[in-house]
This record gives structure tokens, C-alpha cells and sequence, in this order.
């Protein structure tokens, strides 16, 4: 387990707050509300109930309501406009000053446009339903704000009903111009770092990270919450993609937030109703090899395109939203909105229990028995929240119980970024070695003042279960960090990168990590599933994962101890000779850095015809470097020949590639390895990033 120094980007930027709109239901961080809807025998909602007539219960206790408000929403569509008269010109409500908003009887609606993920096809055709839905389908309740993601989440419109300015902030929109991560990587090398080989950015987080968009919907879904009525999001998006390392917490934390702030996602896919082209269309370069004729190709399109849309299916039903998929009328995800959103109650309590300890809490809402009898009523409303934590309250004890609950909890915190790479490596027939790297931004940390140092302090607790959810490894361990006062300024710019390892046998395991800063008690959560493949079942060639590096350091320049770290130094096959291989966890590399690819090849073969002076094995390695379907280049052959003393039938194979020879973008990185004896082979592949003073032009097509 050792920590190494490197630099990071900023992440994502954050409007200020909108207007907080009724100050009875946030005097107190202990307050509660619930919207609830109660629906008569024949499905009419009910009104003229009052707070009389409702009984709320939390962890089975009842509680004492403040208010009851009702929100009475109609369903009257609003006289269609001419929309090319708020093309032609800004409408004057347009560039007046907006009075303060009033949300009484008030249907509130957000546009989310995910630019970073539509192509300009896609953005004209959200912008188009969008405009329609606008003009011809909003109602006499409806208020709508705009909010836009491309390199930043944006309020563009708070809420309003004023269709003239709505519908000229749309039109405002210039298509093609948002890309994801667009215009926020520092481009030059950190002044205080000789070698080069880091920027002071928390850039290279964000390229390969789709929880971007997701942390962008929990970051839009919180800031909501200063609003006690329902909200319903529409997010228009061309789909999430998954990458494969994304932190699943990140999905879960998202849903959970929504959730605690009575917000629903409406997810839209702008494809509308696609057509998979065997090869790709016209957006995609043209296929290669012989995937255009063996159905791999159009197999990993499909899945790919699945893949994309089961988030957004996900984001919907967790959250009691729908989700338009696979519909070339976009509007129709609109005004499901409206037909969702029916007059409802808005009930507030102080909740009786004052603990701020982040359980889960559940709520019961009812109607007085005469009303039951009555009505036979239908109510919806949540059912249950989250509680608020308070680290600087807690005791060690507290804080101790608090990381484990933080491990086994359904309602993942993400306030601390986190990256994780976990690899694997046979140690034995039925043994292997899984390294888990993790990167944390410098900018988390909260460094204090103790004597001419300055101090902070990580702590980590990570649990692997199986297929079952059987507990297969476990990890425990608190790192202090320790700095001079004029280095402190310079780690909030670095990163701190941990790692440790389990050993586990073949199969499938899922990943819980929880790491937590403990000057501000700021903690992430990471959860990500990973195999372990039993290599002695394969006839291809064996190998491990490929680790990709620009990195390596002395055990003893690590920035802190570790406990128990003599047996992992024995055990973890990047270390050798007391230096260390520092996997790079993000996959970013910059100008004048080696890409260093490490893999193991296990069995290879050793003729017996050899004479005992000739007996050793002969692997032919290369690295390929690919964009999309194009070959960008590939570095000569080279030979590994030597096994590994300490490890039987273990082959290190060890690559570079000059990273100046490729320009900046997105790449794939094969590994050949071709046994010349045993006539085998393996090809893996990983992605990779090149980030330099040209930064946009590589990364989104």
C-alpha cells in the first residue's frame, strides 16, 4: 500500500444556487417533506384536505406536522404561438428583470440538455421538440427552466412561465459547439515538477468518465431541494455510456439524491428510433477486418447501444420518472411529464428523531380512518429518506462505525472523487493477485497546521464479495500525510494515489471501496464489479492484466507507511528490486512521458527438443496503438525471453512507447503477444488518452 504524488484538473463547476422559494419548510436541517398525492376510488385527485386529515409516521413513530399545502395542477394546454416571432427578435419579458418566481399551483419542469453526449444531428432534433413542446403543448400550470452540460453544468433559465424567453434560449442554442470535457485541461507541465510528467488539472478524472454526466444529474437533482414542491427532470441526452470502470456507487448516489429531493428523471434518448447499420453509419468510421462479416461487429453495436440506454432506463424508475426510448416524437417524454404531475399535497414535519447519523429512515403517510372509509383512497409518496451526517460531532468511535456503515450502505456518498484500476496476476494454479489502485485529487485534502508541518489524513476500508456476496478479502488501513508548510500549497494540486491488494481465486467479485478525508470528513464511495479468470482452463495464450504506467518510484520515497505492508511487498508483482510500477489509473498520459506497458505471460513453452543451455521460452510482444478502426502506429517487435526467478512459469514482459509519436485524442492500446513456440497468441486491448496543447482536437470526434 503506498502513495504516490501526481497532478490532477479541475472537476465540474457549479452554478450558484437558485432563489429559495418558501422558507417555512428550511428553518431547520431537520425538517421533512413529503409530497404526497392522494387519489379518490375513481382516480380524481382530492382536495380540501387539510392537516387535520393526515397521519405521517417516520421509523413507525408519528410525527407532528407543520403545514399541509395542496398544489392544484391543470391540465389546460396553453393557445399555440408563433415561434418565429421569438426567433425574429428578443421579447421584451425577455431582457426585463424576472420578478421573484411564484411556485403555488405551479407544475415545475426541467430541460436538461446533455450537449456533451449529441451529436448535431441529435441536438437539432431535442432542440426542435423542445421548441414544439414549448409553443403548442405547455400548460396554463407549467414552469420550466433550462439547464445545459457541456463542460459545465449551466442555469441558463430559472423557472419560468414565460414561453417567449423560454423559446429564444433555445434558439440561442449553437449546435455542435459543446463537447464533453471541452476547454478545462491544463496544457502545461506543473512548474514545481522537473520531470514533466504531470499537470496540476483533475482533467485526466474526467475523460474516460462517463459519472460526469451522472454527477451532473446529482449536483442538478440537490440543488433542486430548496424547493418543496415535486420536480420532474427531463434529461435529453443521446444515452450514458459505460466504460467499463465507472464507479457504480456514482448511479446509486445519483438516484439517492434525486430521491431525498423529490425529483424525478424523464430521460429522453434524442436518437429517437435508430437502425443499427452492420459497420456503422455515416457517423462512425467504416469497419475493419473481419468483423464486418462475422456478426462481432454488429453484435458489440448492439450491445453498446443497449448499454447507453440502461442508464437512462435506471435514472427513471428508480426515481418514479419514465423514460422515452427508441421514439422519434421526443415531446411524447414531455408531456408524460404533465400527465405524471397531477395536483398533490405538500406535508412538512420536524422530524423527532435528531440524530445525524445518515441512516435510512421510512415514512408512512395516512388518511384518518373516516376519510379511509369514505374516499378508499390511493396516496403516493416516498417512502423513506436518508439522515444528514455531521463528522465534526463524531468521536472516534462514531467516526469508525460511520466507514463501515459508509461500506455496506445502499446510499453511497460521493463527495470525494475517486479513481480505481484493479488488475490481476497469478501467484499460483488457483492463486492470483488482484493490485486495487486508487487516485484521490490533492484539492480533496484538508491539510492543518501541527507544528512546521502540515497534516492530513486518509482512511480506507474496502471489501471484495463473490458471486454469492460471500465476503472474499477485506482492507483496512488509515494513512497520515505529512508535509512541510511550503509543500502543503503544492499536494492540493497533486494527487495522492494509494494502493494495496487481496489475493483471490478464479471468478467473479464485486469491489466496494470507501475512502474518507478526515480534516472535513469528505468521503467517496466506489463500487465496481471485476473478474478474476481462471487462466488454467484457457487453450489461448495466459496472461495477466496489462498495466499501463509513466511511473515508477523507490518503496522508500512513498509518502506514508502502510500497516502490514511487508507481506503485500512480497506478494504485489509490480514491485521489484524495491521499485515500484505506478499503474496509471486514469489512462492520461502527456508529451514527454514513456507509456510503460506491463503484462505477465504464464506457460509459455519450452520445447524439450532444446538443449538445457537453450531452454527458455520466446514471446514476441509489440504494442498497437488504434483510433477507432485505424492502425496509428505500432512500435517494433520485441523479444522476452527470461522468466521470472522467483515466480515458476511467469514471464514479465515490459514494452515502452514514446508518447510525443501520437498526437492528442483518444486511443486503444494493443498489447501483441505471440508465443513463437507454443504457437499461441493473446491481444489486449485497454484505452488510453493523449492530452497536450491541442487538447480538443483529439478527444471528441
Amino acid at each position: 500500500m503506498k502513495a504516490a504524488a501526481a497532478l490532477l484538473a479541475t472537476a465540474l463547476a457549479v452554478q450558484p444556487a437558485m432563489p429559495q422559494q418558501r422558507a417555512t419548510f428550511s428553518t431547520t436541517t431537520n425538517v421533512v417533506v413529503v409530497n404526497a398525492t392522494v387519489l379518490d376510488r375513481n382516480g380524481r385527485p382530492v382536495e380540501n384536505l387539510t392537516k387535520n386529515d393526515f397521519e405521517v409516521y417516520e421509523d413507525g413513530k408519528r410525527q407532528h406536522l407543520q403545514a399541509v399545502d395542496f398544489q392544484h395542477l391543470t391540465g389546460a394546454v396553453l393557445p399555440p404561438i408563433r415561434t418565429e416571432a421569438a426567433q425574429a427578435a428578443p421579447s421584451p419579458s425577455a431582457q426585463a428583470p424576472s420578478p421573484a418566481p411564484r411556485y403555488q399551483d405551479r407544475r415545475l419542469i426541467v430541460m436538461l440538455f446533455d450537449f456533451s453526449s449529441m451529436e448535431p444531428a441529435e441536438q437539432i432534433r431535442a432542440k426542435n421538440a423542445a421548441i414544439k413542446f414549448l409553443s403548442s403543448q405547455m400548460t396554463a400550470s407549467d414552469t420550466v427552466s433550462i439547464i445545459t452540460f457541456g463542460t459545465e453544468l449551466k442555469t441558463v433559465v430559472d423557472f419560468t412561465s414565460d414561453r417567449d424567453r423560454l423559446i429564444e434560449t433555445i434558439n440561442k442554442f449553437r449546435i455542435g459547439e459543446s463537447s464533453e470535457n471541452a476547454s478545462v485541461a491544463d496544457e502545461g507541465a506543473d512548474a514545481q515538477d522537473q520531470s514533466g510528467q504531470f499537470v496540476a488539472d483533475e482533467t485526466e478524472f474526467n475523460i474516460f468518465n462517463s459519472d460526469l454526466k451522472l454527477a451532473a444529474l446529482e449536483d442538478a437533482a440537490r440543488k433542486l431541494g430548496q424547493f418543496p414542491e415535486k420536480k420532474a427532470l427531463i434529461y435529453i441526452s443521446s444515452g450514458i455510456q459505460k466504460n467499463g470502470v465507472d464507479n457504480q456507487s456514482q448511479l446509486q448516489a445519483t438516484v439517492n439524491t434525486a430521491v431525498r429531493n423529490n425529483v424525478a428523471f424523464y430521460p429522453i434518448d434524442a436518437r429517437g428510433l435508430s437502425a443499427l447499420v452492420p459497420g456503422g453509419d455515416a457517423t462512425q468510421a467504416g469497419a475493419a477486418g473481419n468483423n464486418l462479416y462475422n456478426g462481432a461487429g454488429q453484435r458489440s453495436l448492439k450491445e453498446n447501444f443497449n448499454n447507453q440506454q440502461e442508464t437512462l432506463a435506471s435514472l427513471a424508475l428508480d426515481t418514479g420518472g419514465k423514460a422515452l426510448l427508441d421514439s422519434n416524437d421526443l415531446t411524447a417524454g414531455m408531456t408524460q411529464v404533465q400527465k405524471d404531475l397531477s395536483s398533490y399535497y405538500i406535508l412538512s414535519y420536524v422530524s423527532s428523531n435528531p440524530a445525524q447519523d445518515g441512516r435510512y429512515r421510512r415514512i408512512q403517510v395516512k388518511l384518518t380512518p373516516r376519510l379511509i372509509a369514505v374516499l378508499k383512497p390511493k396516496l403516493q409518496y416516498r417512502q423513506g429518506y436518508y439522515a444528514p451526517t455531521s463528522f465534526g460531532r463524531m468521536n472516534g468511535e462514531d467516526k469508525e462505525t460511520q466507514l463501515s456503515q459508509a461500506l455496506l450502505s445502499d446510499n453511497p456518498v460521493t463527495d470525494l472523487p475517486i479513481a480505481v484500476e484493479v488488475d490481476y496476476f497469478r501467484l499460483d494454479k488457483d492463486k492470483y493477485f488482484a493490485p486495487i489502485s486508487v487516485k484521490i485529487p490533492g484539492s480533496a485534502l484538508a491539510f492543518r497546521g501541527k507544528g512546521s508541518k502540515q497534516a492530513s489524513e486518509l482512511d480506507f476500508i474496502a471489501e471484495v464479495r463473490d458471486s454469492q456476496g460471500r465476503p472474499a478479502a477485506a482492507v483496512r488501513d488509515t494513512i497520515p500525510l505529512k508535509v512541510a508548510r511550503d509543500i502543503a500549497g503544492q499536494m492540493v494540486q497533486k494527487s495522492i494515489q494509494y494502493t494495496t491488494g487481496v489475493t483471490l481465486a478464479p471468478g467473479s467479485y464485486k469491489l466496494r471501496f470507501v475512502a474518507r478525508e478526515n480534516g472535513e470528513g469528505k468521503t467517496g464511495t466506489f463500487a465496481t464489479s471485476f473478474s478474476v479468470p481462471d487462466l488454467a482452463a484457457r487453450k489461448t495464450l495466459r496472461a495477466s492484466s496489462v498495466i499501463l504506467s509513466n511511473q515508477r518510484q523507490t518503496v522508500s520515497s512513498q509518502v506514508a507507511g502502510v500497516k502490514n505492508s511487508k507481506k503485500l511487498l512480497a506478494q504485489d508483482p509490480l514491485i521489484r528490486d524495491g521499485q515500484q510500477l505506478v499503474p496509471n489509473v486514469t489512462r492520461v498520459f502527456r508529451p514527454g512521458q514513456n507509456m510503460v506497458a506491463y503484462v505477465e505471460v504464464y506457460d509459455p513453452a519450452i520445447p524439450d527438443s532444446l538443449p538445457d543451455n537453450f531452454r527458455r521460452p520466446d514471446v514476441e510482444a509489440s504494442i498497437a496503438v488504434y483510433q477507432g478502426d485505424r492502425k496509428v502506429l505500432e512500435t517494433p517487435a520485441a523479444r522476452a525471453a527470461t522468466l521470472d526467478p522467483q515466480r515458476p512459469a511467469t514471464l514479465p514482459v515490459w514494452l515502452q512507447l514514446p508518447v510525443d509519436k501520437i498526437p492528442p485524442g483518444k486511443y486503444e492500446c494493443q498489447v501483441n503477444l505471440i508465443d513463437q513456440f507454443g504457437r499461441k497468441f493473446a491481444f489486449p486491448r485497454s484505452s488510453f488518452a493523449v492530452v497536450g496543447s491541442t487538447y480538443l482536437s483529439g478527444l471528441i470526434p
